[in-house]
């Protein structure tokens, strides 16, 4: 698909936080190479390879030679699922200390994902065997574990971002909450209304303990497995501002399209919705740029 001219401006600069190119037990459609190679489409500058099951900066690294000469710089990150040791700060501080960008707490280990989608299968089926453990961040009397606690200075410390997983939003706001008493500024809600379910008054209150709400493009591309109506995704803007908002793509799977199309058919579609241009220009290169703390 070629992006037509003023589609293509709106989204030059574009930082896609959220794509799961592999390797990875999921099966996907591509590596992180031909992720960011597939960027230059709309002038992508940069993406987070996410894994719900091993730290990805490790493979950014490996594939150094053959991203040498791509336009968009690839970044990694950790989920702290069981996989890595779930509050494992030595495999987060290897992680932000080898050049990292994202921590993602518990996201498939989690007790909210779990209770969405219990492995009977309708999570993505892994192409190995694997075990899962749940991970929770608090002890019995809802306090916050030692081990959490010092994962939160170590983003801290390396400047990194912090993303809430898929737990449940009275554990993120727990976990926000102790970061915002620590000055730290860059962390992220990804879907509120996917798994989570965060509604926009929970939102709000993760907002002023200094979160970005994170909107998935994928789950709105009509080519997509979910086809959400663009028109929920733009009152969501609408709701919370596009200040405070973050759009990714979240694909990468081999069942859904390349992330590039989904930007730009979901982009057209909030345009045509009235969306403005710098409004989208905003959630899609500004805060992302800012959060990855690009121009440094």
């Amino acid at each position: 698909m070629s992006p037509r001219p003023a589609i293509a401006t709106v989204l030059d600069g574009l930082v896609d936080m959220h794509v799961h190119s592999g390797p990875s037990p999921f099966p996907r459609r591509f590596d992180h190479v031909e992720a960011a190679q597939d960027g230059a489409r709309i002038g992508m500058r940069a993406m987070v390879a996410k894994s719900h099951h091993h730290n990805t900066q490790m493979d950014v690294l490996a594939m150094k030679g053959r991203l040498a000469d791509v336009k968009a710089q690839a970044f990694g990150g950790i989920a702290l699922n069981s996989t890595v040791g779930g509050l494992n700060v030595h495999a987060v501080r290897m992680c932000l200390r080898m050049g990292g960008k994202v921590v993602w707490f518990p996201t498939i280990s989690s007790g909210r994902h779990i209770d969405c989608h219990p492995e009977d299968g309708a999570f993505p089926t892994t192409t190995v065997p694997l075990t899962l453990e749940r991970i929770d961040i608090v002890d019995g009397d809802g306090v916050l574990k030692p081990e959490a606690v010092e994962i939160l200075d170590e983003i801290k410390e390396q400047q990194a971002v912090l993303n809430g997983g898929h737990m449940y939003p009275e554990y993120i706001k727990t976990l926000f909450q102790e970061a915002h008493e620590r000055g730290m500024k860059r962390m992220v809600v990804s879907h509120p209304d996917f798994v989570i379910g965060a509604d926009p008054a929970v939102c709000r209150e993760l907002i002023e303990l200094g979160a970005f709400i994170e909107h998935e493009v994928g789950m709105y591309d009509p080519e997509g497995t979910q086809k959400w109506d663009p028109k929920q995704l733009l009152t969501w803007i609408e709701t919370l501002g596009p200040e405070h908002t973050v759009l990714a793509s979240d694909f990468g799977q081999k069942a859904n399209p390349k992330p590039v199309d989904a930007w730009l058919r979901v982009s057209e579609a909030l345009l045509d919705l009235g969306l403005p241009e710098k409004d989208l220009r905003r959630m899609v290169r500004d805060n992302p740029t800012y959060l990855l703390n690009l121009d440094a």
